[in-house]
């Protein structure tokens, strides 16, 4: 189309609009009003799935983990391997490496003078542990372990609490050996964490790592090394680079360890897919209604430009460029409204009031709103490009009218 004829049809389109200033308004209000929720909704459950994995990471699994072979299909004491070789040990001191730990982790009973329990035995330094679980600051009684040679244990408030012991009292754990023999040994509980889900509550003791590799006599070796990084959807290339750095060992990024995660993800980009249909869904009819009301309005018109020579096909882009105004204003104040919203909300929505609810599906109590350029992205494209096929209808039916009928017409 010609450049001047263009900007001719673009000057009908926008004056047409502004013929019913209240019609055309409220239309924007529409569109707007399904762009700020798809793209708020949108910013809703990305922060809640980005705390959620957070979580999860924290809770023990980090971003990539090392273990012997046969240790994630059986974690005990006999799949374990050396603490570190020089190759993977320098490795590991590089960027993107943020934070690593070597642990033990087997299964243990932990009896107190009451009652006893299964947990998870998991011997830690808790130094290399900053940064990298839960456990550093989960403290909410008592104190952390001091170091590895440590002789004390950190167990849950859950755990405390079904144990009916507390800090200061003694708690026997015991596992297998590398002896394939009973360990046992007593410990003082120093400090009780606090953790979400329970179950981290119910399912882990923490004590010292060499205290840990003296009770199951396994000298300097240990059953996982985890590592952290700063981005946890970039991994290829330190997978990679571990691999060859631990050749014959289990290397695998938190995708791999808990593939529950990714499909959680999964599950929530169809959510959002379907959420995006339906707000479109109710804003298109509201489009297609508008602009079918003024082309019933203007078939007089129509029909005169046409008995003046304006061919068809310039009605039926007149009146798509007509959609594709109201379109772009909706989408810009639709946007800005997102934005101001996630920005007003930075500090988090508080939630703690459902806090035990949200607890048992491993929702956080604040939940942070976050934009993703792909949401953003994908409302904006599915809004314009459904929006211009949706006024295809009403343009055909303003092109199709024949001009004497429609000049005629009372």
């Amino acid at each position: 189309m010609p450049i001047g004829k263009f900007t001719l049809l673009t000057t009908l389109a926008w004056r047409n609009l502004w013929r019913h200033t209240r019609r055309t308004a409220v239309m924007i209000f529409a569109l707007a009003l399904g762009v700020w929720a798809m793209i708020a909704m949108a910013a809703f459950i990305r922060g809640w799935m980005g705390e959620y994995i957070h979580k999860e990471i924290m809770n023990l699994t980090g971003h990539v983990q090392i273990h012997a072979t046969d240790y994630r299909d059986d974690p005990s004491v006999v799949h374990r391997l050396p603490l570190t070789t020089g190759l993977l040990e320098k490795t590991l001191s590089e960027k993107p490496v943020t934070a690593w730990d070597a642990r033990v982790r087997v299964p243990g009973v932990i009896a107190s003078e009451r009652e006893s329990a299964g947990v998870e035995i998991v011997g830690i330094d808790p130094a290399a542990e900053r940064g990298l679980s839960f456990i550093d600051g989960a403290i909410v009684e008592g104190r952390d372990l001091e170091s590895p040679d440590d002789p004390s244990a950190v167990i849950g408030r859950e755990l405390a609490e079904r144990l009916e012991t507390q800090v200061g009292r003694r708690v026997v754990l015991t596992s297998q050996d590398a002896n394939n023999e009973i360990a046992d040994r007593g410990f003082r509980v120093v400090g009780i964490f606090r953790a979400e889900p329970e179950a981290v509550e119910t399912g882990y003791v923490f004590i010292g790592r060499r205290i840990a590799q003296q009770m199951l006599k396994i000298g300097d070796d240990v059953s996982e090394i985890a590592v952290m990084t700063r981005d946890r959807e970039r991994l290829d290339a330190l997978v990679a680079r571990l691999r060859a750095a631990a050749p014959g060992r289990d290397v695998a990024p938190w995708t791999e360890i808990r593939p529950i995660l990714v499909l959680t993800q999964k599950v929530n980009n169809v959510v959002l897919l379907i959420w995006f249909a339906v707000v479109f869904a109710a804003m298109s009819f509201g489009l297609i209604n508008t602009l079918l009301m003024a082309i019933f309005e203007r078939t007089r018109e129509f029909g005169l430009f046409q008995a003046l020579g304006m061919p068809p096909r310039y009605i039926l882009q007149q009146v798509l460029i007509e959609s594709l105004i109201l379109l772009m204003i909706g989408l810009a104040v639709g946007n800005l409204a997102a934005w101001a919203t996630v920005v007003g909300l930075r500090d988090g929505v508080d939630l703690s009031r459902f806090a035990e609810g949200l607890a048992l599906v491993g929702m956080s109590p604040v939940i942070y709103p976050k934009l993703d350029e792909s949401d953003i992205v994908a409302s904006n494209v599915i809004v314009i490009v459904l929006g211009v096929l949706a006024s295809l209808y009403p343009a055909w039916r303003a092109a199709r009218r024949v001009p004497v009928e429609a000049i005629t017409r009372v």
